[in-house]
């Protein structure tokens, strides 16, 4: 029996967290027997789907094109979200996976919507209007009628049937997804994305009692999946791999920028407020923002819409702390797009997309951005995630200090004995036994 490889990503868990794991396990075991990176440098900005995109493909965002969770979407306070797999233009691991012959699985790993290299999906969506069921959303998405009516349909009770999941109880949906695939399918790749950890830190704060208690489904959800491997018969030729994309900060306010470009000119309304026109816009990244420009040739308006993005940043009442260039994003931190600039906050500001009054909004947890702790920003800022490897391909006890982001997919490929030649990162080979 060739090898397998189990890959969990819990989204938003930090080194700090692992203090608190490593008390019981299984991560007492994962942790003694494992080997492990210290912290993982994330990619900017610091957003779920940018970083999983890199985690899977082992390139960073200005490769595979994935910028931000939602879609550039210039006039609208709320934008769709890149759900499937054409947003990411790189390759995979489970490209590589497939191109060597493997079998491949995915529940709720974002941007695999439709990806024809996922023999088993169950993408990260959900119905998109009141009328649509949550089969024809899972099958729009690429899940097989096979797989949701002998898999799926069995447990969507534990998500209280509700269209829109909310956690935890969406976390116990994907776990129970996966522990079926496994006992059912026995995938020689998959990978999960549990997201409670950060959903208690978006509403509580980065360090707070039910973000202890969501640790505790962690240590659960990561033992059903042990215990679903054992069930399968395939332990022995399993390693498991747990990881996360990116920390969170605590913060004070949002900022919504655009009501500035709109006060200064670059955003048209009519007297109702409604969006006509533009010719600079800035999208929320949460604790970053993107701005874009109408026409990035118009030089006279570049050259003006960097002066005030540099005023705000001096006047020092926006949440502005840096203002970057989309060159000086390249060069520092492999992030491109169409964007013009860049703005990164001050480390206690989210931003927003509103562009009439008032210029500040309350925390309201409405989504990513706006809870009481969020991510976005530059990746050494504040808690910083992790990668755990445990099994036949991992040395024991074995520990490397700091790593990139894209270095988890070929490390990932090289214990299943796979080729990533297109990657970015490299294989970390000090956790692997030869």
């Amino acid at each position: 029996m060739g090898k397998k490889l189990v890959l969990i990503s819990h989204d938003a868990l930090v080194g700090e967290d692992l203090l608190y794991l490593q008390k019981s396990e299984p991560f007492r075991s994962l942790l003694r027997d494992g080997a492990r990176i210290q912290s993982l440098r994330s990619v900017y900005p610091t957003v779920t789907y940018p970083a999983h995109t890199s985690l899977i493909t082992g390139v960073y965002p200005e490769r595979h094109g994935v910028i931000s969770n939602e879609k550039c979407s210039i006039g609208t306070l709320a934008a769709p979200w890149n759900w499937f797999r054409p947003a990411n233009k790189a390759q995979s691991l489970f490209t590589a996976a497939k191109q060597a012959g493997l079998t491949t699985a995915a529940v709720f790993w974002p941007v695999t919507g439709n990806d024809p290299d996922i023999d088993y999906l169950v993408d990260e969506y959900w119905p998109q209007s009141p009328d649509e069921t949550m089969r024809e959303a899972l099958l729009r998405a690429g899940t097989s009628e096979t797989l949701y009516d002998t898999v799926v349909e069995k447990h969507l009770h534990l998500m209280d049937g509700t269209k829109i999941p909310t956690h935890p109880q969406l976390d116990a949906f994907i776990t129970a997804v996966a522990c079926s695939i496994i006992e059912t399918y026995r995938p020689d790749l998959i990978a999960l994305h549990p997201a409670n950890v950060d959903a208690a830190r978006h509403s509580t704060g980065v360090f707070s009692t039910p973000v202890t208690q969501s640790l505790d489904d962690v240590a659960r959800m990561t033992q059903d999946i042990i215990d679903a491997v054992k069930r399968a018969g395939t332990y022995e030729e399993t390693d498991f791999v747990i990881l996360s994309d990116h920390g969170q900060m605590d913060i004070t306010r949002v900022v919504n920028p655009n009501v500035v470009l709109a006060e200064r000119g670059f955003i048209k309304t009519d007297d109702a407020g409604n969006f006509i026109d533009y010719s600079a816009w800035c999208q929320s990244c949460a604790m970053s923002a993107y701005v874009y420009l109408k026409n990035p040739s118009n030089l006279a308006v570049q050259e003006a819409v960097a002066a005030l993005l540099d005023e705000m940043r001096r006047d020092g009442n926006y949440g502005i702390s840096e203002v970057l260039t989309r060159e000086e994003a390249a060069r520092r931190e492999h992030l491109y797009g169409g964007f013009s600039f860049v703005i990164e906050s001050d480390g206690t500001t989210t931003f927003g997309n509103r562009w009439t009054q008032p210029l500040s909004s309350p925390l309201t947890n409405s989504d990513y951005r706006f809870g009481l702790a969020t991510h976005g920003y530059l990746p050494d800022k504040g808690a910083q995630p992790v990668f755990i490897g445990y099994g036949p391909s991992f040395r024991r006890g074995a520990c490397v200090d700091r790593r990139p982001l894209v270095d988890c997919a070929p490390t990932c490929a090289a214990a299943l004995h796979l080729s990533m030649p297109w990657a970015q990162g490299r294989a970390v080979t000090e956790l692997l036994n030869a």
